[in-house]
């Protein structure tokens, strides 16, 4: 498998461990056998060459592997994966060093989730036998070679290869000819949302893949999105892409070389999360604030890995990050939950319109940034409104003693600066946020920024957590709700924005898109643009495997095409 990882998420020295993957995924095949003699065998040379010292080549890539799991595995993979069956056997023939293996893709009259036979997926070609017969997704697997060959995303033998401790049974992945049992094509998010659905009294393996279940999650969303991205680029035509092809819409693009104007490969706004479906979406939600006015309340909510919901449904020595399917259902659960709160509830006032936005954190987090337009009679525009909203002080244990607990768990910043010079929020020796705030004994109107929320120093600072050492007070608590905070336990910052003269900044903000790479422009291809630069992780790609939105506004904005007079005429 070749993919570019973030090392420093992917190790669980460092806090917890996240797949964070960047661009494209890919999978290669090699030889069976080694390509000098003497070489340790590595990868499906290990089921060929040298299997009587198969357990100790294992070891000596990981001393920590124990060697009595190794050969309950062995066993289990020799008696039901035809894939191995196959391979066990090719080790046993005298000629082997002349043969080629053809891994050969599912026969077409199969249903997709019926198990595979050794006859069926794969064959020996002896020498210089006649191989024309090898169809396009097949692969033929040289016995010593210096090249490794591709495997393509379309291939149903794609999951069993590299996941065989997923996939025991050797059971076929998804492919273009993948059918439901009443004979409906299946996509390939179709495929895989449902093979990661939890099912009563149904024990699947695959969520108990730990992180072994993180890449192999990310690897199916980069190949979803690759066979829609594939679509695309063979599409031009289909899309339209002629009409952004122009002078000046290359220029706007940053395309200064007159050659390749014309040539662009375009990605659409109809591919959600891509920089054109974001800026339009930007740009429907200014013309809320043309006809609404500009927004009053910033909400942002992230998710809580402790949330009951969550940890009743873990099993057996799991972590919340080993289940990215259970931590984006209960999150998307809890979304719903806060719009009807908000929205049709009125907890926070009457809302008139919205835009909500989901992203994801570095280390997969999921949380949501909403902006609320509140309705005239509900405007918030005295510091006597904005105290009745939001709260930044930590409230007293004796009366209060479940909200103490909430502010301190959720709703501290930090701490940074002399108490965490580490803090990520640092920056050139300050904290970007603004942290430790000042001391306010009332709550007063900003100049053209969030408000000065009441910070009063009545009380001494207390510990952060049981037995620490660091202490707080009013100064780093975050703008909070009482009763969303209570009623989700979670981070959940409220902002009053109503006095914020720079609403393009906030809706800009909001619609800036997910984690992206910094890289120089070479060419017209905004798919391998946007392939290149994209990060993802395992949360992130349930959620897009769930089809679960990404972004919502309301009222809804019809976009009018604009013509000049003349061609009015």
């Amino acid at each position: 498998m070749g993919v570019h990882l973030d090392d420093e998420l992917a190790n669980a020295r460092q806090g917890v461990y996240t797949f964070r993957a960047q661009g494209s995924i890919y999978h290669r095949i090699g030889g069976f056998l080694p390509l000098n003699e003497g070489d340790r065998p590595g990868f499906l040379q290990l089921y060929i060459y040298d299997t009587e010292h198969e357990n100790e080549n294992r070891a000596a890539e990981n001393s920590s592997l124990r060697l009595d799991v190794i050969d309950r595995i062995k066993n289990i993979l020799n008696a039901h994966n035809p894939f191995v069956h196959n391979l066990r056997h090719l080790a046993q023939r005298s000629d082997l060093s002349d043969c080629k293996f053809v891994i050969k893709e599912q026969p077409t009259n199969k249903h997709q989730y019926s198990m595979p036979t050794a006859s069926q997926v794969a064959a020996v070609v002896v020498g210089g036998d006649d191989i024309s017969n090898l169809k396009d997704r097949d692969i033929m697997v040289e016995s010593v070679t210096w090249q490794l060959s591709y495997i393509k995303d379309t291939a149903s033998y794609y999951d069993p290869l590299q996941y065989p401790l997923l996939f025991p049974y050797g059971s076929y992945g998804w492919d273009l000819n993948s059918r439901s049992s009443t004979g409906k094509k299946l996509t390939c998010r179709e495929f895989y949302a449902y093979m990661f659905q939890m099912r009563q009294h149904l024990d699947s393996l695959i969520l108990r893949g730990g992180r072994l279940l993180q890449q192999f999650v990310v690897d199916n969303c980069v190949k979803m999105q690759a066979n829609n991205l594939r679509w695309i680029a063979l599409n031009q035509d289909k899309i339209r892409a002629d009409l952004y092809k122009g002078l000046e819409d290359s220029l706007h693009a940053g395309e200064h070389n007159t050659e390749n104007v014309g040539r662009r490969t375009i990605l659409p706004s109809s591919f959600v999360g891509s920089p054109r479906d974001m800026h339009q979406r930007y740009q429907d939600a200014m013309a809320l604030v043309h006809k609404f006015g500009k927004p009053d309340i910033f909400l942002t909510m992230t998710y809580n890995p402790s949330w009951p919901e969550i940890q009743s449904e873990l099993l057996a020595g799991q972590v919340p990050n080993d289940r990215p399917d259970l931590l984006t259902r209960v999150f998307h659960a809890k979304l719903e939950e806060l719009k009807k709160d908000v929205l049709e509830r009125g907890v926070l006032g009457t809302v008139v319109a919205y835009v909500y936005v989901i992203e994801f954190q570095k280390r997969g987090l999921p949380h949501v940034h909403m902006l609320l337009i509140l309705d005239q009679n509900d405007k918030l525009t005295t510091p006597d409104d904005f105290d009745k909203i939001v709260r930044a002080v930590i409230p007293d244990e004796q009366q209060e003693p479940k909200l103490y607990k909430a502010v301190l768990k959720h709703m501290i910043h930090g701490p940074c600066g002399v108490l965490n010079h580490k803090s990520p929020c640092m920056k050139q020796g300050s904290c970007k946020k603004g942290f430790p705030k000042e001391f306010s004994n009332d709550t007063k109107q900003g100049n053209d920024s969030y408000p000065l929320y009441r910070r009063p120093q009545d009380r001494p600072a207390v510990p952060l957590r049981e037995n620490s050492r660091v202490r707080v007070d009013n100064r780093w608590v975050v703008p909070y709700n009482p009763f969303l905070l209570l009623k989700y336990d979670c981070h959940i910052n409220i902002e009053i924005c109503s006095s914020i003269n720079c609403v393009k900044y906030l809706y800009k903000y909001i619609h800036k898109g997910s984690d992206r790479v910094s890289m120089e422009v070479h060419n017209g291809d905004e798919i391998a643009q946007y392939v290149d630069a994209r990060w993802i992780c395992a949360p992130e790609a349930m959620w897009k495997l769930y089809k679960f939105p990404m972004t919502r506004i309301c009222p809804a904005v019809d976009r009018l095409q604009v013509h000049c007079q003349t061609c009015i005429k």
